[in-house]
């Protein structure tokens, strides 16, 4: 779409194709811890991190520190959790995208 001079992107919509596969797989393991019918002890950390991580593929191009912490946290809160281990990946795969941050 063109914008007209003073337009704004709307947050929250990126051209980065790595921007829209984070928040894409970030909302398919959200949708399916949130189905997911086990309560385990780490269940609110992991939920809060996806939140977490939606938020940066929201914001835009995000920074590559706080998406490794966030999956480092959603990985120790769900890794034993065998159903979501594909969902887990994409989602790895997807902050990888960002590069090593250095």
């Amino acid at each position: 779409m063109l914008r007209s001079a003073g337009q704004k992107r709307v947050t929250g919509t990126s051209d980065d194709p790595r921007v829209t596969g984070l928040g894409a797989s970030v909302s398919r393991l959200r949708r399916e811890l949130a189905a997911h019918p086990a309560q385990f002890a780490d269940r609110a950390i992991a939920e809060e991190e996806l939140a977490a991580l939606e938020t940066m593929a929201r914001s835009g191009v995000p920074d590559i520190l706080p998406l490794r912490r966030s999956l480092l946290l959603v990985a120790g809160a769900i890794g034993s959790v065998s159903a979501l281990a594909v969902s887990l990946s994409e989602v790895r795969n997807a902050v990888e995208l960002f590069g090593s941050g250095s």
